[in-house]
């Protein structure tokens, strides 16, 4: 994604507190990791301008690299409501999938009408690890579902991501990281220099971090 995007990402994340940067008081996530940052991407959703910013940027994005895409894939529950914006900018089908089968009714785990012949783009809101992300990846595959690539709205550009993409031959493309984001916040004196080392500090090793650290 082109740098200016992914400024624009940044400011606008930011700007709404879709992202919140706490390095003296840090949020604890669901994997019990410490961490400075926190980021909410459903909340876009709440701001018509930049809803409307990022779903032109991912449709964009999704024609340059799969011209022959047919059908948008988003992955619950964050990347429902951006995925089916960016299905009905490029009018196409929308389906979502789900962490894992329902426990009742049909026990659907893909949620919509999907054609196995449809050559499909994933949408996904956040990248941490990618693990979630991939399982996703994994549900479309067992239903011989041709996965072009995915497009996320934002990384924290782990190693661990990287490399879990690359070992289920997924390509990913974001419209901003994390690095893009802490040059933005510093740029815009959103945070201190002194917050910037913590943040780059944690992102270096995030599961050992601790506040002091």
């Amino acid at each position: 994604m082109e740098s200016s995007t992914a400024q624009q990402v940044a400011e606008y994340l930011l700007q709404i507190k879709a992202i919140k940067l706490k390095p003296e008081n840090p949020f604890t996530w669901a994997s019990g990791w410490k961490s400075p940052i926190y980021c909410d991407n459903r909340i876009t959703l709440s701001y018509p301008n930049i809803r409307t910013f990022l779903r032109d940027a991912m449709a964009q994005e999704i024609k340059t690299r799969y011209p022959e895409v047919k059908a948008i894939a988003g992955v619950a529950t964050g990347a429902i409501g951006i995925g089916m914006l960016v299905a009905d900018a490029l009018d196409l089908p929308f389906m979502y999938v789900r962490p894992e089968p329902k426990k009742h009714g049909r026990q659907n785990q893909i949620e919509g009408h999907f054609d196995p012949a449809a050559p499909t783009v994933v949408i996904e809101d956040l990248i941490s690890t990618g693990k979630s992300s991939l399982q996703a990846v994994d549900a479309l595959r067992k239903e011989n579902i041709n996965v072009l690539g995915m497009v996320a709205l934002f990384s924290y550009e782990f190693d661990v991501a990287t490399k879990n993409m690359q070992d289920a031959a997924i390509e990913l493309t974001t419209l901003s990281g994390y690095n893009a984001l802490i040059d933005t916040a510093i740029a815009t004196n959103y945070i201190a220099p002194d917050q910037e080392k913590i943040l780059k500090k944690w992102r270096e090793a995030p599961q050992l971090w601790t506040p002091k650290a």
